[in-house]
């Protein structure tokens, strides 16, 4: 009884001990209050920004054109690579012609019978003037041989419109370019008869400059009608081409037509636009040239405002969002947080323009703030936005 007494004793005392410890310590019981969580912060400020729109297009020769036989007739020479760019007036085929050279040559001859007519009739009017002036003159006789010289005019005048279409006809036997371009296969081969009704022998699609066409959302259309046709309308824009694999075509473009009706099934604009296409090699096949645009390419189309247009921006990083929208953080003149919805404009993948929600000069939270709440007191610094650019890899226009 009088050990168990003692170690109730003891224990007592040495709790009793601890507590005078720790109370002859003073503020090891407490922690000194935490100050306001600092934060980096931006003013929200006007800057340059390129204005850019994106739309799916396809590359379209400027020039397209089927060869069609005008004339029935064999078909007797090539002269082209298929594939290879041919001008203007190179010939391609030729087609059997002494037909046709036959031809002329009757129509010709029956020109000469004609003028030999015509002649007779003035030699003839020109007696009967003569018999007319004098007593014995014979009016009806003066009136037969100028009805003569007529006729042999109008003879005439048939005869060489004969001749002239048979030169037509001729001539159809040599198929000419008639556009610079480049030239499909051919369809038909040597020995075969063609004609009018045969289908295009062969195709020549334009090479420089092409056309990109892509369609335009009736909204977006108008938003770009009511924002450029102050500054300048087509001028006002530059086109730019983005192709299959990623990369950014080196030639930029302008648009030159937009389409005069909408389309009732998807409710779009088409527009167009006009891009060089440069040799790029002459080591194709066959000597033939490269070229980096196809007729009927699948490409991104990114029209861009021709001129930077200032507009009020902030880092891309500090625009969060949530179901409500896009928003930002913003300290006010007592350093507490806001939260303040915005919507924003056109942006790249480092600059947000802001297009509602947002004043000149307001302190945007940029770094800290996933540990901001709206309510919260801040301490604002001004934060590293070089360092957050670098962080971004440029990947274009949004």
């Amino acid at each position: 009884m009088g050990r168990s007494f003692l170690r109730r004793t003891t224990s007592f005392g040495l709790i009793a001990l601890l507590l005078a410890g720790l109370a002859s310590k003073p503020g090891s019981s407490q922690t000194a209050p935490a100050g306001p969580p600092a934060v980096g912060v931006v003013e929200a400020a006007r800057r340059p920004i390129t204005e850019s729109y994106e739309f799916m297009g396809r590359v379209q020769a400027r020039d397209r054109v089927e060869l069609i036989a005008r004339v029935p007739a064999f078909l007797e020479e090539q002269f082209f690579t298929e594939g290879a760019e041919v001008k203007k007036g190179d010939l391609l085929y030729r087609l059997e012609q002494p037909p046709y050279q036959a031809d002329l040559e009757a129509k010709q001859a029956a020109i000469a019978q004609a003028e030999a007519q015509l002649k007779n009739a003035e030699i003839q009017l020109n007696r009967a003037t003569e018999l007319l002036k004098g007593p014995a003159g014979l009016k009806m006789r003066y009136d037969d041989a100028l009805t003569a010289k007529l006729s042999a005019e109008a003879q005439l005048r048939a005869a060489q419109a004969a001749a002239h279409q048979s030169q037509i006809n001729l001539d159809y036997t040599e198929i000419r370019a008639p556009v610079d371009g480049r030239i499909s296969r051919t369809s038909v081969t040597i020995g075969n008869v063609v004609g009018p009704t045969s289908g295009a022998l062969a195709t020549i699609v334009s090479q420089d400059p092409m056309y990109v066409t892509f369609p335009v959302p009736t909204r977006t259309a108008v938003d770009l009608r009511n924002r450029y046709v102050v500054q300048g309308g087509f001028n006002a824009v530059v086109i730019e081409i983005r192709m299959s694999d990623g990369r950014m075509y080196g030639q930029p473009g302008s648009i030159n037509f937009a389409d005069v009706t909408i389309s009732s099934d998807t409710d779009t604009l088409t527009v167009r636009g006009t891009i060089p296409n440069p040799i790029l090699s002459n080591t194709g096949v066959a000597g033939t040239s490269i070229r980096e645009l196809t007729d009927g390419e699948f490409v991104t189309v990114l029209v861009e405002s021709s001129k930077p247009v200032e507009q009020l921006t902030v880092p891309r990083e500090a625009v969060l969002s949530d179901q409500r929208g896009d928003f930002v953080y913003i300290v006010d003149a007592n350093n507490n947080v806001e939260r303040r919805d915005v919507h924003l404009g056109q942006s790249t993948s480092v600059t947000a323009a802001v297009a509602a929600g947002l004043t000149e000069g307001e302190r945007v939270v940029l770094e800290g703030v996933q540990r901001v709440q709206p309510g919260m007191k801040v301490a604002p610094g001004p934060a590293d936005v070089d360092s957050h650019a670098a962080d971004v890899p440029p990947t274009g226009r949004s």
